[in-house]
């Protein structure tokens, strides 16, 4: 059987529309039923407990412990932390509970371009359970504020 003749096609002249809803088809409640809770069609899926999330994910215990230590780290110039600063790009933690840490700071010139990195490589290995950690330092993309948590703007005064 080829491709084309898979398919059968049926001509015809005319189709019958179908019926039109009407008014007088709705179904009529009372105030107290329309009151009345209706079935929840997501009480099984509220019911399932969450899948828990494994230590290096987000959520997960690790993951979590290693961007709280990240929310310690306070850039000496702005009274926010580096996390919510948005100047972590991102954590990966392998299942060997090995981190690598991607960074950027606010500009290449900036004061603490030498021992910054260095604090947050330290910082993340101290997190009981990390086996080792490193830390990237990029500059593309660049920093903005539009990196930055609401919780910073509100900080700075930017909100």
């Amino acid at each position: 059987m080829s491709e084309q003749s898979r398919f059968s096609v049926e001509e015809v002249d005319a189709v019958t529309p179908p019926p039109r809803a009407k008014v007088e088809d709705a179904v009529i409640e009372t105030a107290a039923e329309k009151l009345e809770r209706k079935r929840d069609y997501l009480e099984g899926f509220l019911q399932q407990k969450p899948q828990a999330a494994t230590p290096g994910e987000p959520g997960g215990e690790l993951y979590e412990a290693v961007v709280a230590a990240l929310k310690e780290i306070f850039d000496p110039e702005i009274p926010v932390n580096i996390y919510d600063l948005g100047l972590i790009y991102g954590v990966e933690v392998s299942p060997d509970a090995d981190v690598v840490i991607t960074m950027t700071l606010t500009t290449p010139h900036c004061p603490v371009a030498e021992s910054m990195p260095g604090e947050v490589e330290l910082r993340a290995a101290s997190v009981p359970g990390v086996r080792d950690a490193e830390v990237n330092l990029v500059w593309d993309p660049p920093w903005g504020p539009d990196r930055m948590s609401d919780e910073a703007r509100l900080e700075l005064g930017m909100l």
